[in-house]
């Protein structure tokens, strides 16, 4: 622009351009860190990609938004995330900074927390150990509830209902919230109940219906130096057990009806009336979990102090006996009390230095039941952490080191004639644990650092080890686990976990395209898995109810693979986006011997085949005073053949490949001054596609070799049409 000496006042025109903004996280790091200085991969899902995404429950709906992360999956209630090829104890789960605690080791259940109050999510993928200790080998789901924002001293909330048409699903859930400049509650409630869901192959899946109840509460305290929360949350779960009985004939489901004359080869079958029902049947678990918390943030001097104190209780009831429906056949009690604390240092000459220590103390009681898959047991955990960072020019280079200690231990354990739990005193009873005690410890560490080569490219390397101990069902169970179907048996001789990760990454921010390229390579050493027993003849062992029995083992393992995302967003196309994924993951058991073996033991368990994913989106804004705007999508998912399977004693089967199509839209309407409701219609499985996760845990419930359609287990959700309203007030 050119200066006139003897004019004092110009006219600047803009020009109107689009940029993606680099990201904020907080989980993975002690501070608030751009995405692009992290060396460790992270995904940050926001508030309106869940609220835009529709699926079953929280963690199918990050699945749908994080290219690498999977589920094992019992039914559309309950998903385990997995990172890597890796879950279970392996995928540290947090609720607001706390570490989520409900024997996350088990098939049959799913994260206890409201899917309607999550307002974002963070996912680690890679070893984490050095920040959250064992159970964090693989990465971290951090999910973050709605926080009061506003600080205009009034009446907020948001109304969110749904209906789903495969298995009916009805959802309403209500917040309330208030802040001003120093105080802020909040309040939620969410109610969710389904039926049994359908596929084209089954019909409706006797069940796995369910109802969800969910409470929480929040009040916190605010200076312009820190903040005080105060958390209470309730999660309360009626849910069917799927077990997978049914007529060798016509295909139909059939029920348990009988305890100890029980013929699952006679069951009668299932009637319409019951398949179409939101009743839960008297075969079913009861899970509640209750949360308090109290997090506080607060600067001190340059520096500042992170504190969270927490206790959670996980009561988990399975109800197994149709003679006895008010007999558990399991009932146990998991009480857990949570600590952390982060000091994080004043920057000095370039470098942030963090120290913490966190942990948890746990007791675990197996009250009045009959079965008891894991005995009465005490844990104490802790661990602490020295962490910094040094950012200079284009360069960021992060790391670590955390040394952590575990002690287990429990009691003899005995049981009686009547299958009660009993003393050493009873002549009649029965050691079924004897008394264990060790203490595991473990270091950690990690280091990595990020290159800034330019405005649009970004390069990434981490290397990091991280420590697992034992979980008490891999080095305590003995006996079945109703609701899972399985008998378990652990080794009290098990080492921990140690693994070895190298991670390289590139990311690229354009103004019309972004992507992302990463790989990893995990060597993990005392590796634990489990895989199914067998008689001399090669056939499952199995119990009068068809329960099939697993051992866990040990050995060396090594995964490797990758993730590719790619993102097309023309500036001069605006609202228009194509996106594109693909993962792959690859798991071998090194133990000696087993190499060449294939599907006779060298694959490991639960690898999920290779992924891809490509949706479309063009973002319309109307010139119209009601209609904000309207999105349209279209959506592809395949899934390549998993041919690299555990196949030893019929642990495993080969998987066919698959492929989805999902439509759908979102619209928002303007209805009060800047309030938009949001609409969001969409359609899974558009052309009703019968098909098999590989991750699908149902596809190996079969209790016959021959089958007259030539199907075996059962299938993955047909079509399903989803109609989700979001009315902020």
């Amino acid at each position: 622009m050119k200066i006139l000496p003897h004019q004092d006042h110009y006219i600047i025109y803009l020009q109107a351009d689009s940029y993606n903004l680099d990201e904020i996280v907080i989980t993975g790091t002690t501070r608030a860190t751009l995405i692009r200085e992290n060396p460790i991969a992270i995904t940050p899902i926001s508030a309106k990609q869940i609220e835009r995404t529709a699926e079953s429950n929280i963690i199918d709906v990050l699945v749908k938004n994080v290219p690498g992360l999977k589920a094992v999956k019992t039914g559309p209630n309950i998903s385990k995330p997995f990172i890597h090829g890796l879950g279970y104890n392996r995928v540290l789960t947090l609720y607001d900074g706390i570490r989520q605690e409900g024997q996350q080791y088990g098939d049959e259940h799913g994260i206890e927390i409201d899917d309607y109050n999550i307002e974002r999510a963070e996912v680690i993928k890679g070893p984490a150990s050095l920040l959250y200790g064992s159970d964090a080998i693989a990465g971290v789901i951090s999910l973050f509830p709605y926080i009061p924002k506003s600080n205009d001293g009034k009446l907020h909330g948001k109304y969110t209902s749904e209906y789903q048409t495969n298995n009916n699903l009805i959802g309403n859930g209500l917040r309330l919230d208030y802040s001003d400049e120093k105080w802020l509650f909040a309040l939620n409630g969410s109610y969710r109940m389904a039926k049994n869901y359908r596929n084209p192959i089954d019909g409706r899946v006797y069940l796995t219906n369910y109802n969800v109840t969910n409470l929480s509460a929040l009040a916190g305290y605010k200076t312009k130096k820190g903040y005080t929360h105060l958390n209470f949350t309730l999660y309360d779960n009626h849910q069917a057990i799927p077990d997978g009985s049914r007529d060798s004939i016509s295909r139909k489901f059939t029920k348990q009806v009988l305890d100890d004359d029980d013929d699952i080869l006679n069951r009668p079958i299932v009637s319409d009336k019951e398949l179409n029902s939101y009743k839960i049947p008297v075969l079913a678990q009861h899970i509640q979990h209750y949360r308090a918390y109290l997090h506080s943030f607060y600067e001190v001097g340059n520096g500042d102090i992170d504190i969270l104190l927490g206790g959670q209780q996980n009561i988990r009831r399975e109800y197994s006996h149709p003679d006895e429906p008010n007999q558990a056949g399991m009932y146990m009690r998991l009480n857990t009390l949570n600590y952390s604390f982060r000091y994080n240092a004043p920057k000095f000459s370039n470098i942030e230095t963090s120290i913490g220590i966190n942990g948890m103390l746990q007791n675990n009681l197996n009250k009045d039941a009959d079965e008891f898959p894991i005995p009465d047991y005490d844990l104490f955990d802790g661990g602490m952490y020295l962490y910094a960072k040094w950012k200079k020019d284009k360069w960021s280079v992060s790391g670590g080191i955390r040394y952590d200690l575990r002690h287990t231990k429990w009691d003899d354990f005995y049981v009686g004639e009547n299958d009660k739990q009993s003393n050493s005193n009873d002549p009649n009873a029965e050691l079924q644990f004897e008394n264990f005690k060790k203490t595991y410890h473990g270091i950690s560490g990690s280091m990595g650092a990020t290159y800034q080569a330019n405005r649009n490219i970004s390069l990434k390397a981490n290397i990091g080890r991280a420590y697992r101990a034992p979980n008490v069902t891999e080095i305590g169970s003995n006996g079945l686990d109703p609701g899972a179907h399985i008998i378990y048996l652990g080794d009290r001789t098990f080492n921990p976990e140690f693994s070895l990760q190298e991670d390289l990454g590139i990311n690229l921010k354009f103004k019309d395209v972004s992507g992302e390229v990463s790989v990893f390579n995990n060597n993990i050493q005392n590796f634990i898995y489990m895989t199914a027993l067998a008689d001399a003849q090669g056939n499952p062992i199995l119990d009068a109810q068809g329960n099939r029995t697993y051992q866990y083992e040990q050995s060396k393992a090594q995964l490797y693979g990758g993730e590719f995302w790619l993102g097309v967003h023309p500036r001069n196309w605006k609202g228009f986006r194509w996106d594109n994924s693909m993962s792959v993951v690859y798991g071998f058991n090194r133990k000696s011997g087993l190499k060449g073996k294939g599907t006779q033991g060298e694959y490991l368990p639960l690898i999920p085949p290779m992924m891809l994913n490509s949706s479309l989106s063009h973002r319309f804004e109307p010139q119209s005073k009601w209609l904000t705007s309207i999105t349209p999508k279209f959506e592809i998912e395949y899934a390549a053949t998993q041919n690299r399977y555990l196949g030893l004693n019929g642990t495993e089967t080969e998987t066919p490949s698959y492929t989805l199509f999902n439509l759908g839209f979102t619209a928002e309407i303007n209805y009060f001054k800047d309030k938009n409701i949001q609409f969001v219609f969409q359609v899974n499985n558009l052309f009703n596609k019968a098909y098999q996760s590989h991750l699908n845990r149902l596809k190996y419930f079969e209790y016959y070799e021959q089958s007259p359609n030539g199907r075996y287990g059962i299938y993955d959700m047909g079509r399903n049409f989803v109609v989700k309203m979001i009315v902020p007030f």
